[in-house]
């Protein structure tokens, strides 16, 4: 199955040299290209890509306002956005994050980054690895907001659900949660489906978010 992809940048020289790398795998195409937020949420409208590789800043409608337009949007919830970034200037990133977006790419990563990325995202999972999500959290999400009122939802999710969320977003693996709570990793994977579906998350990205942000898990 072709990854259909979405690029919205507003240089036109790395729009070509994304446009080049993504047009080299098989299984993925562009088909589209955006020069600003709003430009790429008129587009994604119109193409429903499976994937927006979003810049943050362009003129006019930047990327954060275009990716909260695009994950507000239930018509496109099978768009998933995935951030890029200069990650160590550009603290918008969680603003992001907590938009929807399903995760971020620096944009001078390698082209095997950048089509395992998208083939990350694209199978539904968050573009954050264990150590990806400590640091992310670290920097941008314990300290900008404060913590918001626990989503009702979160009543919903069983005593075990609650266990390997936290674990989660402690950025821990699926691997490392099974051995803490004794559980083989696929039902680890189940509870974190369960409870990403009890508290519409889109991605595991989002559930990190949710635990931090409610303060079920606090820094």
């Amino acid at each position: 199955m072709t990854i259909r992809i979405l690029l919205a940048d507003d240089q036109q020289l790395l729009r070509m040299t994304f446009r080049i790398l993504i047009g080299e795998v098989p299984d993925m195409e562009v088909v589209g290209e955006a020069a600003d937020g709003a430009e790429a949420v008129e587009l994604t409208r119109r193409h429903h890509p499976d994937i927006v590789l979003m810049d943050i800043r362009m003129p006019g409608t930047d990327g954060l306002a275009a990716t909260t337009r695009i994950c507000a949007d239930p018509v496109l919830s099978a768009t998933r956005v995935l951030i890029l970034t200069t990650f160590e200037t550009d603290e918008h990133v969680a603003q992001a994050l907590r938009a929807g977006a399903s995760g971020f790419l620096g944009k001078d990563v390698s082209a095997q980054t950048l089509v395992e990325g998208i083939r990350t995202v694209a199978g539904g999972e968050a573009l954050l690895s264990p150590k990806a999500t400590q640091t992310l959290i670290t920097r941008f999400l314990t300290a900008p907001t404060p913590t918001t009122a626990p989503p009702p939802e979160l009543a919903n999710l069983t005593v075990r659900e609650r266990e390997v969320m936290i674990e989660a977003a402690q950025g821990k693996s699926n691997a490392e949660i099974a051995g803490e709570l004794f559980l083989s990793p696929l039902t680890v994977r189940t509870h974190i489906h369960r409870a990403m579906t009890k508290l519409n998350a889109r991605d595991r990205t989002q559930l990190v978010v949710i635990a931090y942000q409610s303060g079920l898990v606090r820094p």
